[in-house]
């Protein structure tokens, strides 16, 4: 790469993380007194007017996690207790959507202003900032089309006609995802629209006529553009075209069994863009638990220039994975050999994310390994991104809260607090242990259709966030570093508690069920304890047991996904649903999780006015 583009680079990174930090700052509008900053405060208070919210601490907490974080669990909490029905809950939340949407759009046209006006790098990624930056407009609208449809309108009315049997129903009646072959996919990229007494699968080119056809529009006017350009810093301009008009054509079909094709064609011209400037588009499902409905993904993502990698614990993780393989994997060597080829393949991209659109304004990545189309990745490899500057930014700058406190207590957030703010590179290597670890965990034990298979209830994504983590925890455990070992400790518990915030959050079921079963190996360890209060020990013998419980249940596990068995037969060891929700199977698990949900809805939002956070920073 030219000189140029590097500087250029190293230019727009910075910009995205000074934009990143001053976005944090203003969780100050409810943590000090003199913090001014009217024009967000008016913006925060004309949303509280049109939702009809008390204009209270607690209430502009939430809408800044809202605007902050990108995540709603907080204003959920919020509109629970107001006295409306689910269907006035779930306007008001897609009202928060287009809210969130416009405030982030205003700050990613002001950063494509500076990038011209500097003219960082060459006139072909100018274009193509742009042209993405265009398509992230129609796609962020569409989002909210598409989840008024897909997830608050026919997935409510599944649930309400077929309860348990309505992945029965939508197998027995032809309206999951096919292939040409007819085969069966484990995600969609269609809808369901109702006909008669049942429903018709639809593309999205045929339901969405409006959205696709500007969509479609865009994306050839960017591919004319860049084509009359030339991009002599990455020389990738074949691939970016390549991939671009692949969108184009998978957008814009209208045969139901081409869409599985046209979509492993996206992701096969995309693993061939290798430029730290990549793009990201519709990759993974988390809000449809039914058809797999893969999210409106799109963003535009940074590599670090500093290019950190993370070599140890990719070593960490071969090593174990070939070890436990040697011990329960007979038979399966061909499970071992693909995994291995995807291992070797992985594609490492540490950074942040610089412009997001869409369904990405209900949320982004702290990681990601994908694709997840398993054809695309035999051939490919796989992408792992790694946002850990954006985790690291966003734990500095949240408000410390009392629930924290309580459950807690000082001596253990001290510790976690002295990681985030004074040791930095530390932080980094408890991080991808934790986080990329994580995303390698995802590889591991996989075959072509095991998904497809072990998804026969529809909760295989509700243990496999499990088995990330765990992956990366039982490759550390199996290779410690004396130096972190008390922090990977310190996070698994502050991570497995705070995930009982997640219990109601549909897209994010997978990591509260993760949350549940980490909780019974801490409380069956002894690491955690609970009787009205909850006890933490943390010492060597509970640490050797818990690390003892998790190579158990690892083994377990990695047996489980060999044998392709229903995701469900393992959850159903740790928990059961109840009226819509999953409730821990372990009576003392079960009860500190029903005394931390209920406290996060009383004083979930309440900050912590007796620690000083600046005696931190």
């Amino acid at each position: 790469m030219r000189e140029k583009f590097t500087k250029d680079l190293s230019r727009l990174y910075e910009l995205v993380s000074q934009n990143q930090k001053e976005l944090g700052t203003l969780y100050k509008l409810v943590e000090e007194e003199g913090y001014v900053n009217d024009a967000v405060k008016i913006y925060i208070d004309e949303f509280l007017d049109e939702c009809d919210l008390a204009h209270t601490k607690e209430n502009t907490l939430a809408l800044l996690s809202r605007l902050i974080s990108l995540r709603d669990e907080q204003l959920n909490q919020v509109l629970q207790q107001q006295d409306i029905t689910k269907k006035a809950r779930d306007t008001k939340r897609a009202l928060a959507y287009l809210w969130t949407k416009n405030f982030h759009m205003k700050r990613h046209e002001k950063l494509l202003e500076v990038i011209e006006d500097e003219q960082l790098f060459n006139p072909f990624y100018r274009t193509l900032l742009r042209g993405f930056h265009d398509v992230g407009v129609t796609l962020s609208l569409w989002q909210f089309d598409w989840n008024a449809h897909i997830i608050d309108t026919i997935n409510p009315q599944l649930e309400s006609r077929f309860g348990d049997d309505a992945l029965k129903y939508l197998s027995e009646n032809n309206l999951l995802e096919i292939d040409e072959t007819g085969a069966i996919s484990d995600r969609a990229y269609s809808v369901l629209s109702p006909k008669g007494e049942g429903y018709e699968v639809l593309t999205y080119a045929q339901y969405f006529k409006e959205d696709v056809q500007t969509v479609v529009h865009q994306l050839e006017t960017l591919i004319q553009a860049l084509m009359m350009l030339e991009d002599e810093d990455t020389h990738q301009k074949t691939e970016y075209i390549d991939y671009l008009t692949a969108l184009k054509d998978a957008f814009a079909q209208k045969d139901r069994t081409k869409l599985l094709t046209d979509w492993k064609a996206v992701d096969r011209a995309w693993m061939k863009i290798t430029s730290p400037i990549q793009l990201g588009h519709p990759l993974e499902y988390y809000e449809d638990h039914f058809r797999k409905a893969v999210a409106l993904e799109w963003d535009v993502r940074l590599s670090n220039p500093k290019n950190l990698g993370a070599n140890k614990v990719y070593d960490a993780m071969v090593a174990m994975y070939e070890s436990l393989f040697h011990k329960i994997g007979k038979g399966y060597e061909h499970v071992l050999e693909r995994t291995e080829k995807n291992l070797n393949r992985v594609q490492l991209y540490i950074g942040r994310p610089a412009f997001y659109y869409a369904s990405e304004f209900n949320g982004l990545f702290s990681a990601q390994v994908v694709p997840n189309d398993e054809d695309v990745s035999k051939e490919a490899g796989k992408k792992i991104f790694a946002f850990a500057d954006n985790v690291l930014d966003a734990q500095r700058a949240k408000p410390f809260l009392k629930i924290n406190k309580i459950v807690f207590g000082d001596e253990f957030l001290n510790q976690e607090r002295a990681l985030i703010f004074r040791e930095e590179a530390l932080w980094h290597e408890v991080y991808q242990v934790s986080t990329i670890g994580h995303e390698y965990g995802h590889i591991l034990w996989l075959d072509s259709d095991t998904e497809m298979i072990m998804n026969h209830s529809g909760v295989f994504k509700n243990i496999e966030e499990f088995k990330a983590t765990t992956g990366g925890l039982v490759a550390f455990f199996m290779n410690e570093n004396p130096k972190i070992k008390k922090h990977i400790f310190i996070e698994l518990i502050k991570r497995a508690v705070s995930l009982i915030a997640w219990k109601t959050s549909g897209e994010v079921e997978p990591y509260y069920c993760e949350g549940l079963i980490h909780l019974k190996a801490l409380f069956d360890s002894g690491v955690l304890d609970f009787d009205a209060t909850l006890h933490i020990h943390m010492n060597d013998e509970t640490y050797e047991s818990l690390k003892a419980w998790y190579l158990e249940h690892y083994e377990k596990l990695a047996a489980h996904y060999l044998a392709k068995k229903d995701a469900k037969a393992f959850l159903d060891n740790f928990a059961y649903k109840e009226n819509s929700y999953y409730v821990p199977q372990d009576a003392k698990v079960k009860s500190f999780v029903d005394y931390y949900w209920n406290l996060h809805k009383s004083i979930g939002r309440e900050i912590d006015e007796t620690s000083q956070k600046s005696n931190w920073i």
